[in-house]
């Protein structure tokens, strides 16, 4: 990509993030954008007999597409890119009202490792997803995202806490519950105001998954703009660039030789263990009736396997230039000098040698760079959904991931110039041998 190429590629990933603050809200950004390059929806109790082209497939906070156009070998190898869709982020208890010395405060749990540091202070709106009533008995999903500054989490003064800065008190986390009016907690006025926003009536909804996000726009930073900050570059940079990959495989003039396939999970971040997780059969359930559906035979779907590969994508460490101590000496990522490829021999990234060819070869076609990553030997490194998927699928797997700065925090920071290297090398990825 070009310098240009990379500005706008990064300005379309700042607008998927802006309208993406939860994961069902990233699942619906790109859901639109693959029906926009033609592919569509295909339920889970459809017939998909005979079924080409590009489809995905939604459940939740999770989509998994795949692009096979008519006549496609039904023993075809896949092309996966593995991504995830959720970050650690406070999620809104099931009875959220309450209150504290005058003070109407919201109910929160914590989800995933959250620095809780960089949540204090932060003018706070709510997204997520409403479950209503729907006719005869049955239940309708409802998006909601109030981008407003709703709610907040203040920070005790340094006055009444002087020993703030000599690290968070672990007791702290009892003190996390955001302010957002004054009185008593008055039960149902969070369902209210929520629901009012989704435009649907509070007597009809029967449950949600609410989560807080920080209402701050993303955008650029440094003397160049040289810089990406946002919430949620953990993982929307993967989810965005692999939706890019995808678009771009079915607009490709010839023949693939694979099918590519992106796989966005949801609840990594809190270990994968659900029906949209990495160890749930989703993926493997929905590619299997996808080889059924070109007139596949077991003996066809064990091949396609045979010959697939995948790249799990998700951000990655770059060298904190004030903790450097904290990298591995010889291993020192930096952004805009490309992806990294991330290993570990205790199989908490499921790279090998193969899975690093097989990338270094994409990067070249791409014409992108990219650097190797491992972490210090005296502490465990973080893990992704590859060994995960390897697992599951008996699939080889290299995890990669933009490296970046504030991993988990309410606001994050990578490269301007790597999360377009990444969509063009996933690009290759799945076009090409």
């Amino acid at each position: 990509m070009t310098p240009v190429h990379h500005r706008s590629h990064v300005d379309d990933l700042l607008s998927f993030i802006k309208a993406s603050p939860s994961p069902y809200h990233a699942v619906a950004s790109a859901a639109q954008r693959l029906e926009k390059a033609g592919f569509r929806e295909l339920r889970g109790t459809d017939d998909w007999t005979g079924t080409t082209g590009g489809s995905f497939v939604v459940r939740g906070g999770a989509l998994i597409a795949w692009y096979a156009p008519e006549g496609t070998p039904a023993h075809t190898p896949f092309r996966i890119v593995g991504t995830h869709t959720d970050s650690p982020n406070l999620r809104i208890k099931p009875t959220p009202d309450t209150s504290s010395a005058g003070w109407r405060q919201i109910a929160v749990e914590i989800y995933g490792g959250v620095p809780l540091n960089t949540w204090l202070d932060r003018d706070l709106g709510i997204s997520g997803r409403l479950a209503l009533r729907g006719p005869g008995g049955t239940t309708d999903s409802r998006l909601v995202q109030i981008d407003e500054p709703l709610l907040r989490v203040p920070q005790l003064a340094i006055h009444l806490d002087r020993a703030v800065n000599d690290g968070l008190a672990l007791d702290r986390q009892r003190h996390i519950a955001p302010i957002w009016s004054l009185g008593a907690a008055e039960e149902g006025a969070l369902l209210r105001r929520v629901a009012a926003a989704a435009e649907a009536d509070p007597d009809e909804v029967l449950g949600w998954d609410l989560m807080l996000h920080d209402i701050q726009p993303p955008g650029y930073l440094g003397a160049e703009r040289e810089f990406v900050v946002s919430s949620r570059l953990d993982n929307l940079v993967s989810v965005h660039a692999g939706v890019t990959a995808l678009a771009g495989a079915a607009t490709a003039a010839e023949e693939p030789a694979y099918i590519p396939v992106l796989a966005a999970f949801d609840h990594e971040e809190v270990g994968s263990g659900s029906d949209t997780g990495a160890q749930s059969p989703l993926l493997e359930r929905v590619l299997s009736r996808s080889v059924t559906a070109r007139g596949g035979s077991p003996e066809d779907w064990s091949r396609a396997l045979a010959g697939a590969f995948c790249v799990s994508a998700d951000m990655a460490h770059a060298v904190h230039p004030n903790y450097a101590e904290r990298h591995d000496p010889d291993h020192r990522p930096l952004p805009n000098s490309g992806p990294t490829v991330k290993v570990n021999v205790n199989q908490r990234y499921a790279t090998d040698s193969t899975g690093i060819a097989l990338f270094a070869s994409a990067c070249e076609r791409a014409g992108a760079p990219w650097q190797p990553f491992v972490s210090n030997n005296a502490m465990p490194c973080g893990t992704s959904i590859g060994p995960l998927t390897a697992a599951r699928l008996g699939v080889p797997t290299v995890d990669v991931g933009v490296p970046g700065l504030s991993m988990h925090s309410a606001r994050e920071l990578c490269g301007a110039d790597d999360p377009g290297h990444l969509a063009a090398i996933l690009g290759a990825f799945v076009t090409s041998g």
